[in-house]
């Protein structure tokens, strides 16, 4: 599959899951290529992805460091004990007491699905 392609599908999931600013800079490195690839009257080829990438891989050096599944964990239980969350009613206040502490260092949806399992 293309750069772009994989870019597509993560827009829709980053849409579906409501991750707003994972969807907002997904829109603009698309609006980017196919800008790239309008310029060009054509399609992008692997090495010009290749560069994309290579862009994307010095964008990342300055990006906040992952959350390890651990800390994560520790986050979505404290959430889960500080709201007195005991089913899935309480998904909301729970991810509304997460989402501000991992902003940016882990998937909404990854988290959403944690979220999910400890309450079910």
């Amino acid at each position: 599959m293309s750069l772009i392609g994989r870019l597509e599908d993560e827009l829709r999931e980053a849409m579906l899951a409501r991750e707003n600013e994972r969807r907002d800079a997904l829109r603009l490195i698309l609006s980017s290529l196919r800008s790239a690839e309008k310029d060009l009257q054509r399609e992008l080829s692997d090495d010009e992805e290749q560069k994309e990438e290579a862009e994307l891989a010095v964008l990342e050096e300055f990006m906040p460091a992952p959350l390890s599944e651990d800390e994560l964990e520790r986050i979505v239980d404290d959430a889960i004990a500080e709201n007195g969350a005991t089913n899935m009613r309480d998904m909301g206040r729970v991810m509304a007491d997460v989402m501000p502490q991992i902003a940016g260092r882990a998937d909404g949806s990854a988290v959403s699905q944690l979220v999910r399992e400890k309450l079910a």
